[in-house]
């Protein structure tokens, strides 16, 4: 992490008098400052992050990154740039020029996340492995991640996130990664990106960025990400359930969540591969995770053992409602790729099997079509359908038309709840699934917290 000393010479910054001590955090949001944070004040669509200095300050920032002038103790050093988020990516970049670690950079239209958390596991266990913290992917969250890294760490695993050809054009030159992973190309933030065919040229921006002595590695399964080979001076490694596939998957048998269990085939070997992640489609997650190992020197069975050892994420998470039903809570985020991986997960359990899918946002042109996919895929794999929000009204009827009897429409995770707790029995399975502005997280909550659910007694 770098210290506040650092920070002002990188940026050219009076630097005499600031601590040489490594920042504990790097936070826009005065709420989550601790002692020793770096509090960056941005301008808002709502506020301006100079209204909380005081606040972050009080909660023990050490230092403030700011673009208006303000008071404070001689304690808490201060960074004054024309422009705070400007200064704050310029000094990622001088930052990331000094770091040692080898910097494996993610993108794709789903599957970000849970690929960066594998890959993360895996190089940890044999290596000192820096992440991403949390989502932290964009034009402010991935200078902050970088900023994180340190002389100790060999391996740092990134996300990239953009919502533009400007924005990725940004983060790949921030990053610098030297192995790129594109696990997808798919209907998502079509909004800001445009077009499929937008969304491939701005996913490429990876692999195109990566030196001749780097690695690119591409989802053989997905011919717009294949594609990206051609932009590349990198290295390339393929993998999927493709014959041609560098790292091919076969034999591959889900296990609900117990996990999956899957033949990994690679130059001539192959070895068993159990893994606790959750859905047929995390054999994609591992595969992506191991070509990223084998580069890092692992051997086939160290790459098995690691992954029997693979902590799931925040996603497809299993909870139990108090009268025991099972809730696959994935209400952190929703696009058709990965609503139809929640969907195969449903449909492996045993019925009654409801599905409460709301909302999927930004999906431009292909919103009324991804939805009305979605409702006939649905249709096929639960018993009972409810639909949150307008957009998912599409789902609801595509399911009803490919035959579902059961479908209702709500308007919001309230309404939903008091049609699905009557109905939740003890040995139903409900998945919970949208985009997290639907705020379906409430209907979670209020499922675990209900005192009355179908099947209990009074």
């Amino acid at each position: 992490m770098i210290s506040s000393r650092r920070l002002a010479e990188l940026l050219d910054l009076p630097a005499a008098d600031a601590s040489g001590e490594p920042f504990s955090s790097i936070v826009i949001d005065s709420r989550e400052v601790q002692p020793g944070s770096l509090f960056v004040a941005l301008p808002g669509e709502q506020s301006d992050g100079h209204q909380y200095v005081d606040d972050a300050v009080s909660r023990g920032a050490r230092a403030l990154l700011v673009t208006q002038p303000v008071a404070v103790p001689d304690s808490v050093d201060l960074h004054t740039a024309p422009d705070a988020l400007q200064a704050l990516q310029r000094a990622a970049v001088a930052w990331r020029e000094q770091q040692s670690a080898t910097v494996v950079g993610i993108t794709g239209s789903v599957g970000k996340t849970t690929v960066r958390e594998a890959t993360m596991q895996l190089l940890a266990a044999h290596f000192p492995t820096y992440q991403s913290p949390r989502n932290f992917n964009g034009d402010i969250g991935l200078p902050i991640a970088i900023l994180g890294l340190g002389p100790e760490h060999r391996w740092a695993v990134l996300e990239l996130g953009p919502y533009s050809q400007a924005e990725m054009e940004l983060l790949v030159c921030t990053a610098r990664a030297d192995i790129g992973i594109v696990t997808n190309v798919g209907p998502t933030h079509l909004e800001r990106f445009g077009t499929l065919d937008d969304t491939e040229r701005i996913k490429g921006l990876l692999p195109a960025s990566l030196p001749p002595d780097g690695l690119a590695v591409l989802n053989a399964d997905d011919p717009r990400v294949l594609k990206m080979a051609e932009r590349t001076q990198a290295r390339i490694v393929t993998f999927g359930r493709s014959a041609e596939a560098d790292l091919r998957a076969a034999d591959i048998t889900p296990q609900g969540f117990d996990g999956l269990r899957f033949e990994l085939h690679h130059g001539g070997e192959s070895i068993t591969v159990h893994t606790p992640l959750v859905g047929e489609h995390q054999t994609m997650t591992v595969l992506a995770a191991a070509a990223v190992g084998l580069r890092a020197g692992l051997s086939l069975d160290q790459i098995a053992n690691a992954a029997a050892l693979l902590q799931p994420g925040s996603r497809l998470r299993r909870r139990v409602a108090a009268n025991g039903a099972t809730i696959i809570d994935d209400a952190y985020n929703a696009a058709p790729l990965s609503m139809r991986a929640a969907l195969d997960l449903l449909a492996a359990r045993p019925a009654p099997r409801i599905a409460v899918l709301g909302d999927m946002l930004e999906l431009g042109s292909e919103e009324t079509a991804a939805h009305l996919e979605i409702g006939a895929y649905a249709a096929e794999r639960c018993d009972r359908l409810l639909t949150v929000g307008t957009r998912a009204v599409a789902i609801a009827t595509a399911a009803r038309a490919a035959g579902l009897s059961g479908v209702s429409v709500h308007n919001d995770a309230a309404d939903a709840a008091e049609a699905l707790l009557p109905v939740l029995s003890g040995d139903a399975t409900a998945l919970i699934k949208a985009s997290h502005a639907v705020h379906l997280e409430r209907l979670v909550e209020q499922i675990l917290s209900a005192q009355r659910l179908a099947g209990e007694r009074p």
